[in-house]
């Protein structure tokens, strides 16, 4: 290592550490502000990117020229492209988290001990949230909004493809912070696109309290790995749906297609379909909507002996996360059998039943261990707003403090606050 690149290596150092420092000093004022002063700061951002749309715009085109020269395909520069229907949107989104109940201060639980001893749980930020995503830029309105409307301090480490139009959004939310008087320090951007930013982001235990990758497998497998801080997030979205023999036909076959085929590129989408042995007949059925609509279709030797035209499944494909059109198909005995199997194969995402029988819809929804277990819809309705919970920063697929859509709610935590009258313990 030369002497210029250990010096690049300590001032990239220093720059994150700087980050960090700010962010949890902003956290301690930001935690006190009241839900007008953040609805407000809100509101204002929202005015600021709507009054400067062109800016951004120009932001994006520098964003998009140099992803066209490398080489960036056709659905990833889609992503990334924003023209002013989708600023104005970014702003809009602003406007709908401004409008969410407050989720700070909320008494989750309260009880009298016998000694007169009154104790609360009361919902609280978690403090400095680091948000690392890839190249779409409203992410940065939506993730920084969310933080902020939860009370919470956010650094924002958006992809490298999106560096330009993240900086240009960023400093209008900037703008907007100051209009409400609130710290700029409690939205911010790390001003680099170097990949090793993110390793010194991991690294700030004493001032980050928790991570929220939203990307590839890649860039939350590497997350997952060198975080020193807890990791709020989902790998995968092998989602599943499950034609019980004794469903509607009509309806399972309505919610294949769009659970496949809506937006194949989600997380939400379904990537194998189950089939009960005693309605396996009827498969054609099923799957000639998606067929119609150009999906490949990969079946095990039990659907093919039903249909020829099925390419042969493998091991892998129970295991893929396709984000394509592409889905695999597996006949099995009964429901227990798919319990197993989605409980073995699946990534604990959104996984759903379609039958008329509710007890076996609720022996499902029991016993498939998912974030989100559905009876009778689509997976792809996997989704914060489509719950009622506005925006979302991601889907959480552990069991520790959030699971399923990450909404406002899901970026607090809770203290216990305990009023005395001169207790004292004997």
């Amino acid at each position: 290592m030369t002497l210029d690149n250990v010096h690049d290596k300590d001032s990239l150092k220093n720059k994150i550490r700087n980050i960090g420092e700010y962010a949890r000093n902003a956290a301690f004022g930001l935690a006190s502000t009241t839900v007008q002063d953040r609805r407000r700061a809100l509101n204002e951002m929202s005015l600021q990117i709507c009054d400067h749309t062109k800016q951004i715009k120009n932001a994006n085109d520098k964003d998009i020229e140099l992803a066209h020269s490398s080489g960036l395909n056709d659905a990833l520069l889609d992503r990334l492209k924003l023209d002013e229907e989708r600023i104005l949107a970014i702003a809009r989104g602003l406007i709908e988290i401004s409008k969410l109940d407050d989720p700070l201060g909320r008494v989750l639980e309260s009880r009298e001990r016998p000694n007169g001893l009154n104790i609360q749980r009361v919902s609280v930020p978690i403090g400095v949230i680091a948000v690392i995503y890839e190249s779409r830029p409203n992410v940065t309105a939506d993730a920084g909004g969310l933080c902020l409307m939860s009370g919470n301090v956010a650094i924002l480490r958006g992809g490298s493809e999106s560096f330009y139009s993240s900086e240009a959004i960023v400093s209008f939310m900037h703008a907007g912070l100051r209009e409400a008087g609130l710290s700029e320090s409690a939205i911010q951007l790390v001003p680099m696109r170097d990949r090793a930013a993110v390793g010194e982001l991991l690294k700030l235990e004493e001032f980050i309290d928790m991570v929220v990758p939203r990307g590839g497998k890649s860039l939350i497998e590497r997350v997952r790995e060198d975080s020193r801080i807890p990791v709020l997030a989902h790998l995968e979205g092998i989602c599943h749906t499950y034609i019980h023999a004794q469903a509607d036909l009509s309806m399972a076959k309505e919610i294949l297609l769009n659970a496949k085929m809506r937006r194949t590129g989600i997380c939400g989408a379904t990537e194998t379909l189950l089939v009960d042995t005693d309605i396996a007949q009827e498969l054609p059925v099923l799957i000639k909507p998606l067929v119609e609509a150009g999906c490949e279709l990969r079946g095990d030797t039990a659907a093919r002996v039903i249909d020829s035209s099925l390419i042969q499944a493998t091991e892998s494909d129970w295991k893929t996360e396709y984000l394509d059109a592409v889905l695999s198909i597996r006949v099995v005995n009964n429901l227990e059998h798919a319990i197993e199997h989605i409980n073995r194969y699946g990534s604990h995402h959104t996984d759903s039943i379609v039958t008329n029988n509710e007890l076996a819809a609720e022996k499902f929804m029991n016993e498939v261990d998912s974030g989100i277990v559905m009876h009778n819809t689509s997976t792809q309705f996997a989704d914060g707003a489509e719950f009622g919970m506005g925006a979302e920063i991601g889907i959480a697929t552990g069991k520790l403090h959030a699971r399923g859509p990450v909404g406002i709610e899901q970026l607090t935590t809770y203290k216990y606050k305990v009023q005395g009258q001169g207790q004292v313990r004997p």
